[in-house]
């Protein structure tokens, strides 16, 4: 089962994609936001090619665990996509991912001018390995629960 996940900003839209036994997540596509409508299309036609069954997307918290501003921004747009999609949608945590992405783009040889998409890209990625990590740990933790609601995941806490 494909899994497409999702880090969703102001301008640009990092978009993964897991393998078929939902193991390895990849970068795929970085789309730009100029317009929702646009994003939805693109969005389903990636669903229909990869025959996807779920996504994931990445939820900005703030550091003490608390929906903030640019949270709210993503679950507006989720509830949008929800209207536009009809598979599963789930968030998950992505504290850090940003962080992590560009703090590895920065020790290859990647420009910078080319570095912003791959960010977005990159933390797709981790937003989506995370997500299958957990679900490879504990699948009940992961399971599909209501398309109709917003489940917020957190990394387990050790």
């Amino acid at each position: 089962m494909r899994i497409i996940g999702l880090d969703i900003g102001d301008v640009r839209i990092g978009v993964a994609m897991s393998d078929e036994s939902g193991i390895i997540a990849q970068g795929i596509d970085v789309l730009t936001r100029e317009n929702d409508s646009v994003v939805f299309k693109q969005l389903k036609n990636l669903i229909d090619t990869y025959q996807a069954k779920e996504i994931v997307v990445g939820l900005p918290k703030k550091m003490n665990g608390e929906v903030g501003h640019q949270a709210n921004k993503t679950l507006e747009f989720i509830e949008t996509m929800r209207l536009n999609v009809n598979i599963p949608i789930k968030t998950w945590d992505e504290r850090f991912t940003s962080k992590i992405a560009k703090n590895v783009l920065k020790q290859t040889s990647v420009k910078t001018k080319r570095q912003k998409g791959n960010v977005d890209k990159l933390a797709a990625i981790l937003i989506l390995q995370g997500y299958l990590d957990c679900c490879q740990k504990n699948s009940k933790r992961c399971s599909v629960i209501s398309n109709k609601r917003i489940i917020a995941y957190s990394l387990p806490t050790t």
